[in-house]
Parts: structure tokens; sequence; C-alpha cells
């Protein structure tokens, strides 16, 4: 039977210490996460028009540079977080000896 998954000795007991750096970098793109989405404006944008109150173009889009930067920042922790989740579980399935 051909087992795909096989590592060396020193790589097998290296992964350990990879999980450990894996779940700090988890655990800081979490947080910052949470932090860059708390710091996104709410979306309030269609409540003007109840109390009969109209935006300017300068009013719509003064702050459209750092909204779509945090956007962007949201996206690129949440991929990250991602990716680094897959590899700490296939670490876990190639130490473990899984598959």
């Amino acid at each position: 039977m051909l087992h795909l998954l096989a590592v060396d000795a020193w790589v097998s007991a290296s992964f350990p210490i990879i999980r450990i750096i894996l779940m700090c970098i988890m655990v800081v793109l979490s947080v910052f996460m949470i932090a860059v989405v708390l710091f996104q404006p709410g979306g309030s944008d269609g409540l003007g028009a109840i109390s009969g109150t109209s935006d300017t173009f300068f009013g719509k889009n003064k702050g459209k540079t750092t909204e779509g930067a945090l956007k962007r920042l949201t996206i690129i922790a949440a991929v990250s977080l991602v990716v680094i989740a897959i590899l700490f579980f296939v670490t876990m399935i190639i130490y473990n000896g899984v598959g």
C-alpha cells in the first residue's frame, strides 16, 4: 500500500512546534479580524430619507477610502485565517498518521 502522507522523522518531530506557531498565528489573525470588523462603519445609509436630510456627494464619498481599506483587510484576514486553519489540520492529519 502506498502511503502518500509519509514524511521523514525530523519533519514529523517538528510538527508540534509548527502546530503551536500556526495556532498563535490563528489567534493573532482572529483578534485582528475582530478589530477590523469593529472599526467598520455601520450600514445605515438609507436612514437619511426618513428624516428628510440629503447627503452631498462629498458627504457620501468622504469615507470610501478608509471603508474600502477596512473591507479589503477583512477579506485578507479571513482568507489567511482559512488557509492557516487548513494547514493546521493537514499537519494534524500527517502527524497523527490518519489517512
